[in-house]
């Protein structure tokens, strides 16, 4: 473990949480780039929008989720931002006519409704309309009406992963990644809407996929399913690359659910719900073993995005994403248990991605390295997303409830 720590030494530092503003507000510059007429679009690794890029759902909600809780903090110019995605959501990325959302403006190459999609669609709106963005009320009403309406299954506890446009040929298959954003998206439900039922959803969700399979799995995330929620571990292995469905385990995913577990205990405890043991035995569990079996697997410090059930790497890009999950997962442990080996892995990871991943001459940070820890864009090109890098920047400096956007109007002093 590398304890050099470049941006302070200790996560309650004054010097530190200077930085992760600072480095906030950089994240955030580059980021407005991306603005389109109908939504948010992908920047390359310069910053810059492709000839006739097109807005996308996915970082349509991740940019206003973004935006509002920026708006929140008092940064210039991110209510308008935050307004424009709300908009788009709204207008050309809604399906007006069969209900739900498209992947791009008016269902253009595609026409699925993907839980995944709706899951931030639903965590956009729960914050915008937490920061007060026109239209963000109507746009929580909607998507919570099409979650209920399609994609919760209330006899399995979660989420049905797929459907066509007109919601008539659901997929035969269930995916923990949609159902672990969806457990991110219901805790900020919870506190837009003020129904704790999103809570109990949220907890069974977890329930089925950490308690049950993750458990007995050695504190490995199994990521696919059939329709009856049987782990399918060989889907994927002939692309065991896929950046949403990929082969084998994730441990960037094992890193992300733990943290969700600390939220989801004191979101149930905030509001006077029963909050079970094992949501800290199974955070702690999952941390583990993600640091143990991915973290320098390869004789290269960083976690590498992929491994098989021997616990052997498959796919050794690492990613940005898993990293910044790494700093915001160690940061809520500490918290949560005081325990100081969480702080020397917070200090440990936040030293990889300040000498790896953030990018200083052209901005942002680099979203995919080689297995050599070189700027990669194999998996990964360019630079579209701000969502993981920016909670990441944020969550060290928050109570663990209520959820993000909430607990920023809570307790973040706008300057």
């Amino acid at each position: 473990m590398n304890l050099d720590f470049p941006v302070g030494s200790c996560l309650d530092s004054p010097a530190h949480a200077a930085w992760l503003r600072q480095e906030g507000r950089r994240l955030l510059d580059f980021a407005k780039a991306s603005r389109l007429p109908e939504g948010f679009g992908s920047l390359d690794a310069e910053g810059r929008l492709a000839p006739g890029a097109s807005a996308q759902t996915l970082n349509t909600a991740r940019m206003t989720h973004c935006f509002a809780i920026a708006h929140m903090q008092g940064e210039p110019g991110c209510l308008a931002d935050a307004e424009h995605g709300v908009a788009a959501l709204l207008g050309p990325l809604r399906d007006h006519e069969h209900d739900g959302w498209f992947g791009h403006p008016y269902g253009h190459n595609d026409d699925a409704k993907l839980a995944y999609l709706h899951a931030f669609v639903a965590l956009a709106a729960s914050s915008a309309a937490v920061a007060g963005v026109a239209g963000a009320r109507q746009l929580l009403g909607d998507v919570v009406r099409v979650i209920e309406g399609y994609f919760w299954c209330e006899a399995q506890g979660a989420l049905d992963e797929s459907f066509s446009r007109t919601w008539q040929l659901p997929e035969p298959y269930r995916g923990a990644n949609s159902n672990m954003h969806a457990t991110e998206a219901f805790l900020a439900l919870a506190d837009a809407t003020g129904d704790p039922l999103w809570l109990q959803r949220a907890l069974r969700i977890a329930e089925r996929i950490i308690h049950v399979h993750a458990t007995a799995s050695g504190y490995r995330v199994i990521e696919h399913f059939d329709a009856s929620w049987q782990p399918l571990l060989h889907y994927n292995q002939a692309q065991p690359a896929d950046l949403f469905r990929p082969y084998g385990t994730t441990p960037g995913h094992a890193l992300e659910w733990a943290r969700l577990l600390l939220h989801l205990e004191a979101s149930l405890r905030l509001a006077g719900q029963g909050a079970p043991d094992w949501l800290l035995e199974c955070a702690c569990g999952l941390f583990d073993s993600a640091c143990r079996q991915a973290w320098g697997v390869d004789g290269e410090p960083g976690f590498v995005y992929t491994l098989d059930w021997d616990n052997r790497p498959v796919v050794r890009q690492r990613l940005h994403w898993v990293h910044a999950e790494a700093c915001a997962t160690a940061a809520a442990l500490w918290r949560r248990t005081a325990e100081a080996r969480y702080q020397q892995w917070y200090q440990c990871f936040w030293a990889f991605i300040d000498k790896h991943f953030i990018d200083r001459d052209r901005g942002s940070w680099h979203h995919e390295l080689d297995a050599s820890n070189n700027p990669a864009g194999t998996l990964w090109p360019g630079k579209p997303d701000l969502y993981h890098a920016y909670q990441a920047l944020l969550l060290p400096n928050l109570p663990l409830a209520p959820s993000l956007a909430t607990a920023v109007s809570h307790y973040v002093t706008k300057r």
